[in-house]
């Protein structure tokens, strides 16, 4: 196990992060200085995909949510590629054995689905404590909780899995970059004056 983050841990403080803005992420780590910053992300994230769907906002304040819709996620990507560097830091000098696993989906990438799981555990309690909705909607959100809860639990025991068999030699992981390429001026068409004329409503050449 890595001497940073346990699973435990992470889903106490998910939890516990959602129900106090105060709570903070253990001090001088920085691996839970990027855990702490995906979290966030995720729920101002969260936040926003529930704002950018009302219907009584008019098309500018729509346009606005989709803006910050795509800054948070591209954070919370960049957090999630800067976890796993750092916990790979922590395994500096750890050599694989013969045979290790390559794990296609990294820590950071567990962290970040625990994340998003914390976020609908919350928000589905919530629902399922709606008494004025009716009863079929509290039934139906109760057994929604129960499904991602033990969602939750087994994604956090594949996390320390890997976690423990990375310390030990047994498995491996790598930085996979998400390269977000909607976001970035030099590769979307869209943003450097490249997009089809047809498609930008200019007439064809």
């Amino acid at each position: 196990m890595l001497k940073d983050v346990d699973a435990v841990s992470l889903l106490r403080w998910h939890d516990a992060r959602l129900g106090d803005d105060a709570w903070p992420a253990p001090a001088g780590s920085p691996v839970w200085h990027w855990v702490e910053a995906n979290h966030r992300h995720n729920r101002l994230l969260w936040d926003e995909e529930d704002r950018a769907r009302r219907t009584d906002a008019g098309s500018a304040a729509i346009a606005a949510s989709k803006r910050l819709i795509d800054r948070h996620n591209q954070l919370r990507n960049d957090a999630v590629e800067a976890l796993d560097e750092a916990l790979l830091a922590q395994l500096d000098g750890i050599v694989a054995q013969a045979g290790a696993r390559l794990s296609s989906e990294t820590p950071g990438a567990m962290v970040d689905r625990l994340s998003i799981l914390a976020l609908k555990i919350f928000h589905m309690r919530a629902q399922s404590r709606r008494v004025e909705a009716g009863a079929a909607h509290v039934a139906a959100c109760a057994a929604k909780l129960e499904r991602l809860l033990a969602q939750r639990h087994d994604l956090a025991c594949c996390l320390d899995r890997l976690l423990a068999e990375a310390a030990s030699g047994r498995a491996y992981f790598k930085v996979y970059r998400q390269f977000k390429m909607y976001n970035d001026p030099a590769l979307n068409p869209w943003l450097y004056g490249a997009a089809p004329a047809h498609e930008r409503g200019g007439a064809a050449s």
